[in-house]
């Protein structure tokens, strides 16, 4: 999944405004998306470490494609951070092909699983027990980790509140005109709209990114379905029939 522009600065969950006019649409928005959908029952992975590996594969990936790069390395023996830490790069590579940029990929795997072995002792559940914003701030440290993938392991393996912002979350909130998306807004101003507006609830920020993705892929795609979705009464793009991105 490819991110909006770029952070400039880590971003903390503030405490909802209850005076703020996108917090009631938010909550709508939200609503409309469950009661279409249901509950989303992410992240796909067994474990903290498989969710961090999953996270650093999706990059750029289809999700089947990062599925099967996870069962390689099931079948390889190579689920853990020794053994990608101590796995050739090359072979390490050829493992997770699957997934598309395969080779900086294996680097990212790497990199990520030295750190933890070096700073940390191995110990992920430790490294991942670390305050919200401390431990962000020290996943967008290491090579390969963005503020998308940042979000991902903290919301998903940390069980962290910080919400995350992909292209698709992009397209939506662009489209039913929360942000107009010709300003390119910056990754931090997106997340700031959640943040700022929604109670800070690890469980309602999981749910969100989820269904907003399944939304994106089932109606809200490149050519919007508008007439079936859900968010069709509250969307500019949909009720004054202009095609966003």
């Amino acid at each position: 999944m490819n991110t909006c522009s770029a952070v400039e600065e880590p971003n903390q969950p503030n405490a909802s405004n209850p005076d703020s006019p996108w917090r009631g649409f938010l909550l709508d928005m939200y609503d409309r998306l469950y009661h279409c959908y249901g509950p989303q029952g992410w992240w796909p992975g067994e474990g903290p470490l498989e969710v961090v590996i999953g996270a650093i594969l999706t990059q750029a990936a289809a999700w089947t494609n990062v599925e099967r790069a996870l069962s390689n390395l099931r079948n390889a023996d190579c689920m853990s951070l020794q053994s990608i830490h101590d796995c050739p790069q090359d072979e390490l590579a050829a493992i997770i092909r699957p997934s598309v940029y395969f080779n900086a990929k294996a680097r990212k795997l790497k990199t990520f699983a030295a750190h933890i072995i070096e700073h940390h002792g191995g110990d992920l559940d430790s490294f991942l027990s670390r305050g919200c914003l401390e431990l962000r701030q020290e996943l967008l440290g290491i090579h390969g980790i963005g503020p998308e993938t940042a979000d991902d392991i903290v919301l998903y393996a940390a069980n962290q509140p910080s919400f995350v912002i992909d292209a698709y979350t992009c397209r939506i909130v662009g489209r039913l005109g929360v942000i107009d998306e010709a300003l390119h807004g910056r990754y931090d101003e997106y997340q700031s709209l959640f943040h700022d507006n929604l109670p800070t609830d690890v469980t309602l920020f999981q749910e969100y990114h989820a269904l907003l993705d399944r939304h994106a892929k089932d109606t809200c795609a490149k050519r919007p379905r508008c007439p079936e979705c859900c968010l069709l009464p509250i969307c500019n793009t949909g009720q004054t029939g202009t095609i966003g991105r």
